[in-house]
């Protein structure tokens, strides 16, 4: 789609704030109407709207998709959606650890074992950790209480948290973002850790890592969307 608006404006909506591009109301792909709750994330989303050149570009709009994703689809369902997140955690990665003889292993210890153990704090759990690749069930008392964190978290923030999820196959890194427990950074980098050692052993590869930074952009836009969120 082509711009054919020349000035972006902010209302008051009826379920937060909304947007016009002239005398248009934005609506999400559905035709429903786009509402933003806070004003912070309105002002970004207002933001990526005013820096659409002659052509709109859904991939250099992250706030506005994941706008869109909360309200077409996680409202609609949202229980359903909540428990597709939570889902992650019945195969953490970072419950799952080289063998104890390899030298991966120590080191997944360093950097995995203080976010688990932030988790059990948090929320009164315990982990299986797994060596290899093969799936052993986390205790089940462990899954429900992570699903109710996730069950309890709002419409817009479930939007991120999926794309947190998919991106970092670990629920605990992505609870840990939402409650503000680490930074998104730290967290991206610990998600990655065996990719990161891979390089160090084996050198680095032109593909690899650009696949890698497309995900970390990915990455760190669901968490400052999480972040305008609480502003």
């Amino acid at each position: 789609m082509r711009r054919f608006w020349k000035q972006v404006s902010l209302e008051q909506g009826t379920y937060g704030h909304a947007i016009r591009l002239d005398v248009r109301a934005l609506k999400t792909p559905m035709r429903n109407e786009l509402y933003l709750p806070t004003k912070a994330l309105a002002d970004a989303v207002v933001a990526e709207w005013e820096a659409v050149g002659k052509v709109i570009d859904p991939a250099a709009m992250p706030m506005t998709g994941f706008a869109n994703a909360a309200i077409d689809h996680v409202a609609p369902d949202r229980a359903k959606f909540a428990l597709a997140i939570a889902a992650y955690a019945e195969s953490d990665t970072f419950c799952y650890r080289a063998e104890p003889d390899e030298p991966l292993a120590p080191k997944q210890a360093e950097i995995w074992d203080p976010w688990l153990d932030w988790a059990r704090g948090r929320y009164d759990v315990s982990f299986q950790i797994v060596h290899g690749v093969l799936h052993q069930p986390q205790p089940d008392v462990t899954l429900e209480k992570l699903r109710a964190a996730v069950m309890a978290r709002g419409t817009f923030e479930l939007a991120a948290m999926a794309k947190l999820a998919h991106l970092a196959g670990s629920l605990v890194a992505v609870l840990a973002i939402v409650e503000q427990a680490g930074d998104a950074q730290s967290l991206w980098d610990a998600t990655c850790l065996e990719e990161l050692w891979q390089e160090q052993n084996w050198g680095e590869d032109y593909w690899a890592l650009k696949n890698r930074a497309d995900r970390e952009a990915e990455f760190l836009a669901a968490a400052h969307f999480l972040e305008l969120l609480r502003v």
